[in-house]
């Protein structure tokens, strides 16, 4: 191949990439997701109370109430896409979906993606009897504690609780549960998915959330540069938020009225 060829080559190249290039930077997912009808929202499909099959398998939770509202007011239709922790950020930069729930803020994430409004509760919560008073970390001391063993729950409870605490670590969610609804301790210390179960079904035991540890909302993920789809998407749960949606997807999936705070990084 002689140099002029090479050189002919690299400049078609060239030309190609930078036409890519000013066609990404041209994008606009929401102009696209207006064209096709259709958003295509990344989901888990198994993450109760958010997201996780019903009876007639179709995907129902907080997430979901949310995503087909968002979709309702975009006059679109839904389609969730299953994701998991490992793939769903490269489904969204790849543009096989449109957003993404259930996405916690970090810095790093922030590099690669963007965030919309948070408009999920995520904390992490001391659960007990309701007979059991219990209002803050001073009141921890001399109870026994089930958390799941190495987690963030268990960081965030042993920096909280006195000495005298009983914390007891295992190393499942089903063995806290199980531990603490069998009295084998006083108190668990579990995120608010694992809790709402719990709050759902323990009807004879009457537990509820005494208070937080630590609290970090999730978002909706989007990629970045797409202003137009997060403002849509940001009036989207600001409505929900004013006209009560929210709260009633909490009380019901969460078991819990929505406290807006817990709306806040």
């Amino acid at each position: 191949m002689t140099i002029h060829r090479k050189s002919s080559i690299a400049a078609v190249l060239l030309v190609g990439l930078a036409g890519f290039a000013t066609q990404a930077a041209n994008a606009d997912a929401l102009a696209d997701i207006t064209k096709a009808g259709t958003i295509n929202v990344g989901v888990f499909a198994d993450f109760p109370p958010f997201s996780s099959a019903s009876a007639d398998m179709s995907l129902k939770g907080y997430d979901m109430d949310v995503a087909q509202y968002i979709a309702d007011t975009l006059k679109v239709k839904l389609n969730t896409v299953a994701v998991t922790g490992q793939n769903r950020i490269p489904y969204l930069n790849d543009h096989r979906v449109d957003i993404l729930m259930s996405v916690g803020y970090s810095k790093e994430r922030e590099q690669v993606i963007d965030f919309a409004a948070a408009y999920a509760p995520y904390y992490i919560a001391v659960i007990g009897p309701a007979a059991m008073p219990v209002k803050g970390k001073e009141d921890l001391g001399g109870k026994s504690i089930a958390v799941n063993r190495g987690t963030l729950e268990d960081t965030s409870l042993t920096e909280a609780a006195p000495a005298s605490a009983d914390i007891k670590r295992f190393d499942n969610y089903n063995s806290v549960i199980q531990a603490f609804i069998s009295g084998q301790t006083q108190l668990m210390v579990v995120g608010n998915d694992v809790g709402a179960q719990v709050l759902a079904k323990q009807d004879a035991l009457k537990p509820e959330q005494k208070f937080q540890l630590l609290t970090s909302p999730s978002h909706i993920g989007l990629n970045k540069h797409e202003d137009a789809l997060k403002k849509a998407v940001n009036d989207a749960i600001a409505k929900m938020l004013a006209d009560g949606k929210l709260d009633e997807s909490s009380k019901a999936w969460l078991k819990t009225p929505l406290n807006p705070d817990n709306l806040k990084d």
